[in-house]
């Protein structure tokens, strides 16, 4: 028996056949929240299909015009070496392409030894890993 602030002695509230056990409770909360989850599983699943779709195009696209740049290139190449050779006026047209020829590996030595520079100075993220050794010591409270 439980007692009232009074004294007097009152029986404890049976609950109603309505009332939800906390079996039933957590099954329905366990049914909602695995709802949601797939809810969001499929909305990302949408999104990331948008994504997907404009950059493969936008991939794409940009490889069309790599290709047309490289033809241009092509194309550029052939106009200087008859500028050189100038309808026979100027070098002939095996000197004129040598030196075209040359000029592109020229270039390309240049690139590569800059970016072979640039690439001796990629180090280890050296900020990033002396925090990540301080965690620990923050876990246990000695930051």
């Amino acid at each position: 028996m439980v007692h009232d602030p009074a004294g007097s002695p009152r029986t404890p509230a049976q609950p109603s056949p309505d009332d939800p056990t906390i079996g039933k409770l957590v099954a329905d909360a366990t049914r909602d929240i695995s709802t949601l989850v797939s809810k969001e599983i499929e909305l990302a699943k949408s999104e990331l299909k948008v994504s997907v779709k404009a950059g493969g195009l936008g991939v794409g696209l940009l490889a069309g015009a790599a290709f047309l740049a490289v033809l241009g290139v092509i194309m550029l190449s052939f106009t200087i070496v008859y500028f050189i050779h100038w309808n026979g006026s100027g070098l002939s047209l095996h000197w004129a392409y040598l030196i075209v020829t040359g000029f592109w590996f020229a270039l390309v030595a240049l690139l590569a030894f800059v970016g072979i520079r640039k690439l001796k100075q990629v180090g280890p993220p050296e900020k990033a890993i002396e925090q990540g050794k301080g965690i620990p010591r923050a876990l246990k409270g000695k930051a």
